[in-house]
């Protein structure tokens, strides 16, 4: 039987906005707080690029072709999206760039829930991660996306690392021109890019 491959169909941000949120990433918290826990930390870098998921699901590496056939045609026609940064957000020891869960985000999202179902494998372990790395909840979280935070519970954001406190993020707009086929990585980060698509 082929592998499995942890994939996030995501929204990658522009210049300026991937910028900033690396910034934000990069100055939560303490390092030295974060050693004594033991190191477990995600922070935004070029090899854990910010994003914006759209799906997240096991896939067979052997299928992986049909996969982007079906993100192909779920795309077509998709123009650019705009996104709009709402602030600062927190859920358990997380933190994110909050975003406005707009008509046009949510129904990308629902058809490409609907255009992958077919191709989404269970089972998965940390074998499907990127460099075979993951936590038991980043399994868990993959393993349960469809049911626990999809569709009705869908919430688009722009997770930024652990911390106490989420960070003080002004509201701003950017133009979202580009999705990607990510292999998922430790914290469910977005580790390498397998393909991607530009919206016009």
């Amino acid at each position: 039987m082929s592998a499995l491959l942890a994939l996030d169909v995501a929204l990658l941000l522009p210049p300026d906005a991937r910028d900033r949120a690396i910034r934000l990433s990069q100055a939560l918290g303490d390092p030295d707080a974060a050693a004594a826990r033991g190191g477990q930390r995600l922070r935004l870098d070029a090899n854990h690029l910010p994003h914006v998921t759209l799906t997240q699901q096991f896939v067979r590496a052997d299928e992986t072709a049909a996969v982007f056939e079906h993100i192909d045609e779920a795309l077509r026609g998709q123009p650019p999206l705009t996104v709009r940064v709402t602030g600062g957000a927190k859920g358990g020891s997380s933190v994110w760039m909050a975003i406005e869960s707009t008509a046009e985000i949510a129904a990308l999202h629902e058809r490409l829930m609907a255009a992958l179902r077919g191709l989404e494998r269970p089972a998965g372990t940390a074998a499907a991660f990127y460099d075979g790395d993951a936590r038991v909840g980043d399994v868990a979280w993959v393993t349960g996306y469809r049911l626990k935070s999809s569709l009705g519970a869908y919430t688009p954001h722009v997770t930024l690392g652990q911390a106490d406190d989420p960070p003080a993020i002004q509201p701003f707009v950017f133009d979202a021109t580009t999705v990607a086929a990510c292999h998922l990585g430790r914290f469910c980060s977005c580790r390498a890019v397998l393909r991607s698509w530009e919206l016009v």
